[in-house]
């Protein structure tokens, strides 16, 4: 039976995609900035919000419920109105005194409704597309899910700054610049007395507004000295809060498996496959700093506090604010010094701008209409996706569920993912496809920030932004897009090698760039953009797998299942390839990934693939 009226995917998808990306962004990243900028601990930040990813490790154990209880169609616009529900919660709660545990509490909720949509909206997937339409939009669905973290990490941090800009005093803005020929030296806190009050609106008055730092290396002793001064100074005066550092105990003793395994293990690895360089040791040098003192012009109401949020507005990223990015005044400090430090990357040798800006908004407000904006956004994708979601015939609730046969269902789905026709080269292969690619993953970034006398390329933070933050971005999104249109006209099978080796050999871009260390940045350019095309073209052929195997009346559980060991497959070789990288040196290393590359290598071959899955098909 065909469905009466024809939804194009064009008109479901984007908009389905970008439902399923944005509640995750928004627990795993706007949760953090929103944090810090009301002023939680990074302790506190870190703690609580990573317990927020459980959700989703483990939704598997509750997607078969998703497949016995009504329709994924139901599930999706239902979640998508407890997602809402979810952010309405977390923008009532932003103003109230204990805000911390109660959106924490709407964050679960948020949580667990996403990664429940993320089940439905994948099994819904392959319900309302036949396996042509599945590979062919597989790439566009990865594209519009990449928009929404763009959108979340993006636009709307910048219309929360927007908002807190609007609603306080005149921004403050610094503009550092950093220069090879400016020699002075910084280690010096400019004293600064007898401030008195300025006729007019409140503003925040700044000792250096144009601030000039030298490209020259500083003692990291004695700049931890000098940080220490300026944390005092700025603790005593009550513009931070004194937090108390952990005490750390060092254990003495080596553990079982440091002394009889890890150890041992790595010092033979070391001796024999090792790369023999030349050990320097660790540089003492840290990158240059510029100070800047900062004051109110006028003494604010005596129960009111003023927060003075400062952060990159554009620029150069190797110039970060390391100390004073969040200052409180009040009636008592206002006529007082607070000191904002900023750091150059010990790499960075050419003059380059940033700009940084200090806002000091009505930050609740800001941060909950940001999030009723949210809420509203996901009503709309609600009631948007309960009109115009086709209606597969295949998406129908299981027939005669009772509370007596949910539990046996729930425990048949996982028996019957594990007697699935070949399962076991299928795990096998959703387990490693991925095992070169994952411990190269972990150690790129180091790599290209490492200095070149350890064998990295000694590219500073903001180039390395710069590289995967545009050019990264392209050739992962381009890759994905013409993966899903041809293996659309092809079909899995025809395509499982191409993109197989597409994802494997182009890791050998940083095998050269290891050993030739270049310091052409339009060659590393060339060398990311030739990496992230192969991985998102050939990650087309995996995601397309794992739906393939999927298929069957439970699709959406075994989806999920499929999900929970491509997970899986990431994390553990994950875990062991920095300690690797360590006995190896960068050359060696990539080289020991290309070699890991057979055994994706053998799992593909073990594979067994429709030949006409996802191809085309003639309709004459």
């Amino acid at each position: 039976m065909k469905n009466k009226k024809k939804y194009s995917p064009w008109s479901w998808i984007p908009t389905l995609y970008l439902a399923e990306g944005l509640p995750y962004v928004a627990v795993m990243t706007i949760s953090v900035i929103m944090y810090k900028r009301m002023g939680i601990s990074n302790t506190d930040i870190a703690l609580y919000t990573s317990w927020l990813y459980l959700p989703w490790v483990i939704k598997p154990f509750w997607s078969p419920f998703v497949d016995l209880l009504k329709t994924k169609r139901w599930w999706i616009y239902t979640m998508q109105l407890f997602i809402g529900a979810g952010f309405a919660g977390i923008a009532f709660m932003i103003p109230v005194p204990f805000f911390f545990q109660a959106t924490l509490a709407f964050f679960w909720l948020l949580a667990f409704s996403s990664a429940t949509h993320d089940i439905a909206a994948d099994g819904f997937y392959m319900l309302a597309l036949d396996s042509n339409n599945q590979a062919k939009f597989v790439g566009i669905r990865s594209t519009f899910y990449r928009i929404a973290t763009i959108f979340g990490q993006g636009v709307l941090i910048i219309l929360a700054g927007f908002l807190e800009s609007a609603t306080g005093m005149e921004p403050l803005n610094i503009n550092v610049e950093a220069n090879p020929e400016y020699t002075q030296s910084t280690l010096f806190i400019e004293p600064i007395s007898n401030i008195e009050s300025i006729d007019g609106d409140m503003h925040f008055i700044s000792g250096n507004a144009d601030l000039q730092i030298g490209t020259f290396s500083l003692s990291k002793d004695s700049l931890q000295l000098f940080l220490a001064d300026i944390d005092s100074i700025n603790s005593l005066n009550g513009f931070v809060e004194t937090t108390k550092s952990a005490d750390v105990t060092l254990v003495a003793n080596k553990s079982w498996w440091t002394a009889y395994v890890s150890e041992p293990l790595g010092t033979w690895i070391q001796n024999t496959f090792g790369e023999k360089r030349e050990i320097i040791t660790e540089s003492n040098l840290a990158g240059n700093i510029g100070v800047i003192p900062v004051w109110l012009s006028k003494m604010p109401e005596s129960d009111k506090d003023i927060v003075l949020n400062t952060n990159m507005n554009r620029g150069d990223k190797s110039i970060s604010i390391i100390k004073g990015e969040r200052l409180v005044f009040n009636a008592s400090n206002w006529n007082k010094p607070a000191y904002m430090v900023f750091q150059l990357d010990t790499k960075l040798d050419a003059k380059t701008t940033t700009e940084f800006k200090g806002l000091s908004g009505n930050i609740t407000f800001a941060w909950s209409i940001t999030f009723f904006l949210l809420a509203g956004l996901f009503v709309l994708f609600s009631f948007f996706h309960r009109f115009f979601l086709p209606k597969p015939t295949s998406d129908a609730p299981s027939s005669n569920v009772t509370a007596g046969t949910i539990l046996s269902d729930f425990i048949q789905t996982f028996v019957s993912f594990f007697k699935k026709p070949g399962v076991g080269k299928a795990i096998f292969f959703m387990l490693t496809f991925r095992f070169s690619e994952a411990q190269a993953l972990k150690l790129i970034s180091p790599f290209l920030l490492d200095s070149r006398d350890v064998g990295g390329l000694g590219l500073t933070t903001g180039q390395v932004g710069l590289v995967y933050g545009t050019i990264g971005i392209l050739a992962l999104t381009v890759g994905g897009i013409i993966g899903g249109f041809v293996a659309a006209k092809g079909g899995l099978k025809k395509w499982l090698w191409p993109m197989t080796l597409s994802m494997l050999l182009t890791i050998a871009t940083f095998v050269y760039l290891s050993f030739s260390q270049t310091e052409s940045l339009l060659v590393i350019n060339i060398c990311i953009f030739i990496e992230q095309f192969g991985y998102g073209f050939g990650f087309t052929a995996y995601m397309l797998y794992l739906i393939y195997f999927s298929e069957g009346e439970q699709k959406t559980a075994h989806y999920a299942i499929c999900t929970g060991f491509m997970a899986l497959g990431m994390m553990l070789p994950g875990m062991f390839a920095g300690w690797m990288q360590e006995m190896l040196g960068y050359n060696h290393f990539f080289i020991w990934v290309m070699i890991c590359c057979i055994i994706p290598v053998i799992a593909v071959m073990l594979l067994k693939v429709d030949p006409e899955y996802g191809k085309a098909k003639n309709n004459k």
